[in-house]
């Protein structure tokens, strides 16, 4: 028996060596990841990323440039969120909670300063309240519905974190206020420049702090609570001891499957041709409205963020049909609180910087729109449990909201 051990032990050596080759990651591995991972997304960009600058270099129609770089920037949104979850597995939590948040919503932020550099403050406007009403109501309402029919079962419903979840719905509430200030302001004061001139004012310091509540939030999320924010130790100690294999298998999926280098590089060319399919995008706005009959609203609160959320979206729908509705939540209602806690008061910002008056001001109609529809969400999510039909609620209101938005002509009654 002891002249057995060495051979056992030489043999798992040899299991352990082969298995460690198996993942290791290489330069020709890392390309091969990153086409083989996002296959059809690539597929789709060799397509239409070159379509999209063809159309803008030889002058065709701008309903032709709009639909084109539209069609681009999807398969580079998903690009940009591989290689930020590549450089976010290198990390640490910290580091790669912080790399998510920021270029999480790159794609809107990258349209929303190309907006607003083109003096299209009502288009800026309206991409953020779209952006936030897509996650919050749309990608939300089919993570319920798919989760909760596929794979189909009898009277199946499905359980998250319920306090992860009122932790984004309470943010989401503090930045409405925050939106609601120089909305009601607008109609407390006299219609003059004095008045316009307060509310920027107004905008200017309410993003400042908000920005500060947000960088709190990710202290409060990444390094105070970084467990999932599971207050109760008895809960997350039941957790640690049931669950040995999930976490396990978590953290095989975080394994890095590119080199840095490669996942820099991807990270980078992402984000330039996003900019440059953005530009071109932006600039024919103005153009498909009138040749469309599509008002910039619309299109704006409506058309604009499925480019922007395009990768979130799968990804949140996915996790929910394989049941990691906790995921799902923190994709859409997260993301929902990035954009209005973090891009939309940054885009005040930057406005400030350009010399454009950029405010938080979204008028009546849409502030109240963005504050019920919090309400609805929260009142579906506080009990910690979801069904399908939640998830057709959810759609229901959004495809309301849409109706309500492709009626209302441009701009000044809204913004």
């Amino acid at each position: 028996m002891a002249e057995r051990q060495p051979l056992l032990n030489t043999a798992a050596n040899h299991h352990d060596h082969d298995h460690h080759e198996a993942h290791e990651v290489t330069v020709a591995s890392s390309f091969v990841a990153l086409w083989k991972t996002n296959l059809w997304f690539n597929v789709f960009g060799l397509i239409f990323i070159p379509l999209g600058i063809a159309s803008s270099v030889l002058g065709w129609s701008d309903v032709s440039i709009f639909a084109l770089n539209f069609l681009a920037i999807i398969p580079l949104a998903k690009m940009l969120d591989f290689a930020t979850d590549q450089l976010a597995s290198r990390t640490n939590e910290t580091i790669g909670g912080l790399l998510n948040a920021t270029f999480g919503n790159a794609v809107e932020l990258i349209l929303s300063i190309m907006a607003l550099r083109e003096g299209l403050l009502h288009v800026v406007q309206a991409s953020m309240i779209g952006s936030i009403l897509s996650n919050l109501l749309l990608v939300l309402g089919f993570c319920f519905l798919c989760g909760g029919l596929f794979p189909f079962e009898f009277n199946k419903f499905q359980e998250f974190d319920a306090d992860k979840a009122n932790v984004s719905t309470g943010l989401l509430s503090l930045t409405f206020l925050g939106f609601l200030v120089p909305c009601v302001l607008r109609f407390e004061m006299p219609s003059n420049h004095e008045t316009e001139k307060t509310i920027v004012n107004i905008s200017r310091g309410i993003s400042i702090i908000l920005l500060i509540i947000y960088f709190a939030y990710l202290v409060f999320q990444l390094y105070t609570n970084p467990d999932g924010l599971k207050v109760t130790p008895k809960r997350r100690n039941d957790a640690e001891t049931q669950q040995p294999a999930e976490d396990d298998d978590d953290e095989e999926d975080e394994e890095p499957e590119t080199v840095l280098w490669v996942a820099l590089g991807a990270l980078a060319v992402s984000t330039l041709i996003i900019a440059v399919s953005a530009e071109m995008l932006v600039g024919s706005i103005e153009g498909l409205s009138k040749q469309a009959g599509i008002s910039e609203t619309f299109i704006g609160i409506i058309i604009l963020p499925i480019v922007g959320n395009a990768a979130e979206h799968v990804t949140a729908v996915s996790s929910a049909m394989r049941n990691k509705m906790d995921l799902s939540i923190q994709v859409a209602v997260g993301s929902s609180h990035q954009i209005a806690l973090m891009v939309s008061p940054a885009v005040v910002i930057m406005g400030w910087f350009l010399d454009k008056d950029m405010t938080l001001d979204f008028g009546a109609f849409s502030t109240a729109i963005l504050l019920v529809s919090t309400l609805v969400v929260n009142a579906l999510i506080q009990d910690g449990r979801t069904h399908w039909f939640e998830g057709w609620m959810l759609i229901g209101a959004y495809v309301i909201v849409a109706t309500g938005y492709y009626f209302v002509p441009d701009p000044t009654d809204l913004f």
